[in-house]
């Protein structure tokens, strides 16, 4: 019996030595179970944050160790391996963790010489006893409120542990099944739908089982029930698959349960799982018409075309298979078609079969196509040499043939021994026969391969390995969306490339370049002045696919697509090679499909999993599914841990989009969203996503929760100094009626402000200042007038700070350090102001009044900004050591704060100071930090202000050409900020300290 044993599967219940583990805090709880889950050394910097994320590291560390003393103690000096750097628990005897003895039970399934997903009686017992031990999710009711990493750590563990659950009670009603313990199966079965109410599978498995112990009455309740569930949670209908099953039980068609087995080498395959899980046949796809009858020009296809001539030329000497591949509207026909021009140009027999979708399961199609196209108007000449026996054969596929000359004899039935080996033998000199009647060497081209028959291409395999030295070229195109590399088409090619007579050309997106080159060619002369322009949006609009570039370039040329239009409609053509693709899709697949579509042009697996509803595998083979099929691919920064999505093309997933209905979208968004905010919190990374998380909330009709995450996005753009982002955000955020409009106005006029829009900026301030109440509103009238001080209107802004002061003496929590810190501020500005004005005294006085309320507050914020102007003060009077003395105070305040602002400000004033004291290679580079500071927060202003104070200094280092450079960008900032009407307001070029 272990010494230590940890129950986390439910409550939390920790024995030592046969009694209860008595420690006085929960941090030690939570430290022993993280290190028996994690069982490996962990460091001590690592476990200090995870459990006191809000302390400091040395605190943390300190913290840890009282926490070590106490549960050490506790555990009477055992389990607890304690190093500098590093904890772990080892003991005497190993403890018993109830999580980790359900993962090595679950694992001994694995021992079973059998596939992962299938069960054997000898896995009932493990999975049994797995699935006892699960009392409930991993530590419930355990929190550590004050510790957010550690109840993500906690969130994670318990996700994971359900995941492996369902995994279980899956398994383990199989192995019920098995057995022909089918109570037992109904009871795992009903904590499985329990445990994701969700799963149709398990809903299918109940539903049998109900019906094989003759309940077939709670068997099509079961089916109604998830039918309601689907529809109230996803918005969709049951798959065909459970709906088939449905009618089956009702009809009394269902077939019965398996045969009960004992032998442990007996698996759940045959008959008990392919009788519950068969899927749904996909449904005949419809007929794609054939990307022709756009005349494109064969650009940037240069090398694809030099190689495919040199494998033409070569068949001369022997015969060569061509293989040209790549997805749909990549211009494989179109490459193909050139070589048949260079083929019949130089005097050649040219046969050509093209496949079609829907004609898969007519017999040796693609064959008599080459047949009648090698043959022509004329096959007496052709076959003139041919012997009758193989004439007789070919006239199996094409009966004109017996009409070439008289008493062909009857071909002898396909049954007999050898016959099936004359007639390919049969149709392979009928072939090489006409194509020697040209100039050779002859092309016989199979395109889109893909939807060959199986007859053809058994004749096409025979054909490929039987032409030897015959002067014949075989040219085979396909999409490779539509062939994995398990086909035959492949295994072909690879078989001829090893023999050395197989090319293989695999066909991808043009560039941009190359659209040009298209639009030159296509358009000439009428849209020349546009050209780049047209070619970037042209290459944007179909991301290189040839098949598009042609079509939109027709649309161009007939007018059906304006070049100056602000939206381009797809052309038809665009759109029915996109529905062709998506029609061959199963149920599952096409709601991962709309899903992915809902979520971006990117996407994961998780996501698609948690906002389709849809199981782990069902989800993963949906995925599979599409990636076969060329719809998505695999994100190129696919990290090894996080497998993520992207669509072929962006028209694919607009157009998956806009055939969503828009109950659908609603639905899918909404789950979107909240799937996002979850992950987000798991991952804290609640800013970062806010602005997408926003997008789907709006998209569902949740205008609140949108304005919610708007908000949390301006304010992480702000943080970020994308001013321009934060100003839209903050006022979609307004638009969609996020209540607190003060203060989302005053956020858009300090970006406006930093932006050196000043006009904004006060228009913004004055809407804040309408909504704002007693401190907020000082605070915005503080706001106008410091913009009013950088346009040089001092008396205006001294009469705004005057306005900010009486403001907060009028509120009744005026006397709170917040109310202090913020006159403090105030002060210090209208300090500024008053020197500007030409009153020392008042501004002398406005200082020190700033210095006494910022240290009353014991605000560092207001008491680096009061340092700051006394210092700007000083300098100003003549007083160099006073200056110093509170300029550094100041930056060392700002440093330890963090304030950008402020620090650029206090290096600024330093330097001029500095400056003052005749110290230029001191001051140089302070006033150069500040410009790096001042260019990093986007503060336009501040930034022309330092350009013309950096340029002065090293002016008088004597770096000319360096301060003209500054000067160069100093007028080109001040030029853009603080226009109005189209003329420069002459204050702003008076800043020099702030």
């Amino acid at each position: 019996m272990p010494e230590l044993v940890i129950c986390s599967l439910g409550p939390l219940s920790i024995e030592y030595q046969g009694s209860a583990l008595n420690v006085d805090t929960r941090k030690a709880s939570a430290l022993l179970i993280y290190l028996a889950i994690e069982a490996q050394p962990r460091s001590r910097d690592a476990i200090a944050t995870l459990l006191w994320p809000e302390y400091d590291q040395t605190r943390a560390r300190a913290a840890l160790r009282r926490t070590l003393s106490v549960l050490h103690k506790a555990l009477g000096g055992h389990y607890l391996s304690i190093e500098r750097e590093r904890l772990a628990l080892e003991g005497p005897t190993p403890p018993w963790v109830d999580a980790l003895e359900f993962r090595r039970l679950l694992a001994l399934r694995h021992d079973h010489p059998h596939a992962e997903k299938e069960v054997c009686p000898a896995c009932l017992e493990p999975l049994k006893q797995a699935v006892a031990l699960y009392r409930d999710d991993f530590l419930s009711g355990f929190t550590l409120r004050d510790s957010e990493t550690f109840e993500e750590w906690q969130l994670g563990q318990r996700q994971a542990l359900r995941d492996e659950l369902a995994i279980a009670l899956a398994a383990l009603t199989r192995c019920y099944i098995l057995v022909g313990e089918l109570t037992e199966a109904i009871v795992v079965g009903r904590r499985w739908l329990a445990l994701d109410p969700l799963n149709e599978q398990a809903n299918r498995f109940l539903m049998r089982l109900y019906d094989w112990t003759g309940q077939r009455a709670a068997a099509l309740r079961q089916y109604r029930e998830c039918a309601q569930t689907l529809d109230r949670e996803l918005g969709t209908p049951p798959l065909a698959v459970t709906t088939r099953l449905y009618e089956a039980i009702r009809a009394h068609r269902a077939p019965g349960p398996p045969e009960a087995v004992a032998d442990p080498n007996a698996t759940v395959t045959s008959h008990a799982e392919q009788s519950i899980e068969r899927d749904a046949a996909p449904t005949q796809p419809a007929q794609a018409s054939h990307p022709t009858g756009v005349s494109a020009p064969l650009i940037g296809r240069d090398a694809e075309r030099a190689a495919a001539l040199g494998a033409f030329e070569a068949s001369a000497h022997a015969a060569q298979v061509l293989v040209i591949e790549g997805e749909a509207g990549i211009g494989k026909t179109r490459l193909a078609d050139e070589l048949i021009a260079h083929a019949r140009q130089r005097g050649a027999v040219v046969g050509v079969a093209r496949c079609y979708q829907g004609e898969s399961t007519l017999a040796y199609t693609a064959i008599v196509a080459l047949l009648r196209s090698v043959m022509g108007n004329d096959p007496a000449t052709r076959l003139h040499d041919l012997p009758d026996i193989w004439l007789s054969e070919a006239s199996r596929l094409a009966p004109e043939l017996t009409a070439v000359r008289a008493a062909i004899p009857a071909p002898a039935p396909l049954d007999t021994p050898g016959a099936q080996s004359r007639f390919f033998a049969g149709l392979r000199e009928t072939l090489i026969a006409a194509c020697a009647t040209g100039t050779p060497p002859g092309l016989l081209l199979v395109d889109d391969a893909q939807w060959a028959d199986e007859a053809s291409l058994d004749a096409l395999t025979y054909l490929a390995r039987r032409l030897e030295w015959q002067p014949i070229c075989l040219l085979l195109t396909w999409r490779s969306d539509a062939v994995d590399t398990r086909h035959r088409l492949w295994r072909l090619l690879a078989e001829t490339q090893r023999q050395g007579g197989a090319t293989h050309i695999s066909l991808r997106r043009l560039g941009e370049d190359d659209v040009r080159t298209w639009l030159r060619h296509d358009l000439g002369a009428a849209h020349e002045q546009r050209a780049p322009e047209l070619a970037a949006r042209l290459y944007q609009e179909t991301e290189g696919l040839p098949f598009f570039i042609a079509q939109y370039v027709m649309a161009l040329t007939s007018g059906a697509v304006s070049a100056a239009g602000e939206t381009w409609v797809a052309p038809v053509g665009v759109h029915d090679l996109l529905q062709s693709r998506l029609s061959a899709l199963s149920e599952t697949a096409w709601q991962a499909l709309t899903t992915a579509a809902t979520l971006g042009r990117s996407f994961d697996l998780d996501t698609v999993r948690e906002v389709s509803g849809r199981s782990e595998e069902e989800t993963t083979a949906a995925l599979d599914e599409l990636l076969a099929h060329g719809l998505i691919r695999e994100a190129p920064d696919t990290r090894q841990d996080e497998i993520s999505y992207d669509f072929t093309h962006d028209k694919l997933r607009a157009l998956v989009y806009d055939e969503t209905s828009l109950a659908r979208k609603r639905l899918l968004h909404r789950r979107a969203a909240e799937a996002l905010v979850g992950a987000s919190r798991r991952q804290r990374q609640g800013a970062e996503r806010a602005a997408q998380i926003a997008q789907h909330y709006a998209a569902a009709g949740d205008n609140a929760s949108a304005a919610e995450q708007h908000t949390i996005a301006g304010g992480r753009a702000r943080e970020l100094y994308a001013h321009v982002d934060a100003i839209w955000h903050f006022q979609r955020a307004l638009t969609l009626g996020y209540p607190d409009v003060a203060q989302l106005h005053e956020a858009i006029g300090d970006a406006y402000t930093l932006q050196g829009d000043y006009t904004q900026a006060l228009a913004s301030y004055s809407e804040a200042a309408s909504h704002a109440h007693t401190e907020a509103l000082a605070r915005v009238l503080h706001r106008i007038g410091g913009v009013h001080g950088r346009r040089g209107e001092w008396a205006a802004a001294q009469g705004y700070f005057q306005g900010a002061v009486d403001a907060l003496h009028a509120a009744t929590e005026a006397e709170t350090p917040s109310a202090q810190g913020e006159l403090a501020r105030i002060h210090a500005d209208w300090s500024l102001t008053a020197r500007h004005l030409d009153e020392p005294e008042q501004a002398r006085i406005h200082a020190e009044r700033a210095l006494e309320l910022a240290t009353t507050a014991a605000d560092l914020h207001a008491l680096a900004q009061a340092h700051n102007i006394l210092g700007a003060l000083a300098n100003s009077q003549g007083e160099p050591e006073a200056a110093l003395r509170h300029l550094e105070e100041s930056l060392a305040l700002a440093e330890r704060l963090g304030d950008a602002a402020t620090r650029a400000a206090a290096l600024n004033n330093l330097a001029l100071a500095l400056k003052g004291m005749g110290q230029i290679d001191r001051a140089l580079p302070l006033a150069e930090a500040a410009l790096a500071l001042s260019v990093t927060q986007g503060d336009r202003h501040h930034e022309a202000a330092l350009h013309n104070n950096v340029a002065d200094l090293l002016h008088e280092s004597g770096h000319v050409e360096d301060a003209m450079a500054h000067i160069k960008q100093a007028v080109s900032i001040y030029a853009e900020i603080g226009v109005e009407a189209g003329a420069v307001q002459p204050g702003i070029w008076k800043m020099v300290d702030w």
